[in-house]
């Protein structure tokens, strides 16, 4: 289980992205690249990092399923997601 202070560190980050993203398609257009430089480091989405959505854990992330491996396989076991057999893992 992820900290606290880290999934809201990243929630903050997402906000933060949200909020300079038109601003910052703009300025790549215009190819004003010192304006780019005076937006804050967070508001690049390249700082945002993925999480379980369940547990917030950061590694081992499935991006199709939007889950670590861990809970994957919980749930798969559990018979929670479709079409997954166990096989030997």
């Amino acid at each position: 289980m992820a900290k606290e202070s880290m999934k809201a560190r990243e929630r903050k980050r997402e906000a933060m992205v949200k909020r300079y993203a038109e601003k910052r398609a703009a300025l790549k257009e215009a190819g004003d690249w010192e304006g780019l430089q005076k937006l804050p480091k967070n508001a690049s989405p390249v700082r945002m990092h993925n999480r379980c959505k369940l547990t917030g854990r950061p590694k081992g992330y499935m991006r199709q399923f939007g889950v670590s491996r861990v809970m994957f396989r919980e749930m798969a076991n559990n018979g929670l997601i479709p079409g997954v057999k166990k096989a030997s893992w």
